[in-house]
């Protein structure tokens, strides 16, 4: 792409990189997960701490913005830091404030604060991220499915642990595969064209995740995959994604937006079933 053309705005920028996916060479492909994962960090980090944190040298920040037509890094970076202050003007100034408070009289409060910014940050960004025809679909696949086997694991396993209390509490089939004693394949093994999986993983992805959902993807199994990125490993194998990317508070990531994805789509599911 020439100087000049670059896009203008997220959303561009976005699409481009998804268009390009499979085509970006390693360290860009690295880097460009990185920033779709970590937008505030691109808006408003050096570019020394941006490819430490994302596992390559400065330079390649350089090499990854004029490959996509921008004229440097900064010309890049200003397209986050736009982004973030069109969507989210005043979370990411708060939860900066209380990051640096160094208050010990106001720490109780400003822990509470924070975990509670971050958990409403992430419900905003889950409202802009998901695309509700996407998320129609993903209830429509699940309604279908014979059983609906759950794969969820480390962090993410609380929200695979939620959807089988919700799925059987609403008379809806659903297997929890819990990976215990390694047997994750052996759970996945009765699945058939006729269920469908439900996967969930955020970077750092599970690779049990990954793997498991790619063999159902083989096996012609649907996937709705909930992850944070089109960069993501489960993108591959998922008939249906849907995008939350969780904001975090000292470096402990919210989990608010899962769950209430989760929550809609097994309330979802159960009137789609209950309609025919």
């Amino acid at each position: 792409m020439a100087l000049g053309m670059a896009p203008t705005d997220y959303e561009g920028l976005r699409a481009l990189l998804v268009s390009r996916r499979e085509t970006l060479p390693k360290r860009l492909k690295q880097l460009a997960a990185f920033a779709l994962d970590h937008p505030e960090e691109v808006a408003f980090g050096t570019v020394a701490g941006i490819a430490d944190h994302a596992g390559v040298q400065p330079s390649t920040l350089i090499r990854f913005a004029k490959s996509l037509g921008y004229e440097g890094f900064s010309h890049l970076q200003q397209i986050f830091r736009d982004r973030l202050r069109e969507r989210f003007p005043d979370y990411r100034e708060r939860l900066r404030s209380l990051r640096e408070s160094d208050s010990h009289h106001d720490h109780a409060a400003a822990l509470l604060e924070g975990f509670a910014e971050a958990a409403a940050l992430s419900l905003d960004r889950m409202r802009e991220s998901v695309r509700l025809d996407e998320f129609a679909r993903a209830i429509e696949t699940l309604a279908k499915a014979d059983t609906i086997y759950l794969l969820g694991a480390r962090r993410v396993f609380p929200i695979a642990a939620y959807c089988a209390y919700a799925f059987g509490k609403l008379g809806i089939r659903a297997i929890l595969i819990d990976h215990i004693a390694q047997l994750g394949p052996e759970q996945l093994a009765t699945a058939s064209e006729k269920d469908a999986v439900l996967a969930i993983s955020f970077t750092p992805y599970a690779p049990v995740t990954a793997d498991l959902a790619a063999v159902a993807a083989r096996r012609n199994i649907p996937v709705v995959a909930i992850t944070d990125s089109a960069f993501s490993p489960l993108v591959t194998s998922a008939d249906i994604w849907l995008e939350v990317a969780e904001a975090d508070f000292g470096a402990f990531r919210s989990l608010s937006a899962s769950f209430a994805l989760a929550m809609a789509l097994a309330v979802g599911t159960a009137e789609k079933r209950a309609e025919g």
